[in-house]
């Protein structure tokens, strides 16, 4: 199948709350799509405002498939976590075309929240 999207994608907002509701946790999804017929090996790197950026994330996506990278799952080569309760932009780099989408799940209420969004194509 022919490989849709692009290498470079943007998520300007993106936010891990420190609370939960207790019943559900709170979390962020970085939605991979590869229709190509190869494997994308991506790079994601966090931005914030008073610190410098973490660019130590790696995900895989395999060819004809998706992947829902957790950002509270993922770690750094050197065990680095995603912090919780600070803002940040991400910015997913892959070998090959993909479409990249990102989704929010709030529980800090007790109406649980759902938000998602197109990331910005950029390359």
């Amino acid at each position: 199948m022919k490989a849709y999207g692009r290498k470079a994608w943007l998520v300007a907002d993106a936010f891990w709350p420190e609370v939960d509701n207790g019943a559900y946790n709170s979390h962020e999804s970085v939605c991979v799509l590869n229709t190509g017929a190869n494997d994308a090996h991506m790079r994601i790197t966090l931005f914030f405002e008073d610190r410098p950026a973490m660019g130590c994330f790696e995900a895989v996506c395999m060819a004809g498939r998706t992947n829902h990278v957790r950002m509270d799952k993922i770690r750094g080569a050197g065990g680095e976590a995603v912090p919780k309760g600070v803002p940040y932009a991400i910015m997913v780099e892959s070998d090959e075309d993909v479409v990249v989408q990102y989704t929010r799940l709030d529980t800090t209420q007790p109406e649980l929240s759902l938000m998602t969004a197109m990331a910005w194509p950029v390359a």
